[in-house]
């Protein structure tokens, strides 16, 4: 796996993540199954939790 995800994909995995979390799946074992440490997924989480995949395409093209 690649070290750096793109902003789409990040927003995509948070989206997945929500609808496991949902489902109740815990914090830790979604990011398990992601390959990210819980650190990481709330980094994300600030940076990127509010933004849909349109939003993330027109932030990196900026």
């Amino acid at each position: 796996m690649k070290k750096r995800c793109s902003t789409e994909q990040i927003v995509g995995l948070l989206r997945q993540a929500d609808v496991d979390l949902g489902k109740g799946a815990s914090v830790p074992d979604v990011c398990r199954r992601f390959g990210i440490s819980q650190q990481t997924y709330y980094r994300w989480r600030t940076k990127f939790g509010r933004l849909d995949p349109k939003m993330a395409k027109q932030l990196q093209e900026l």
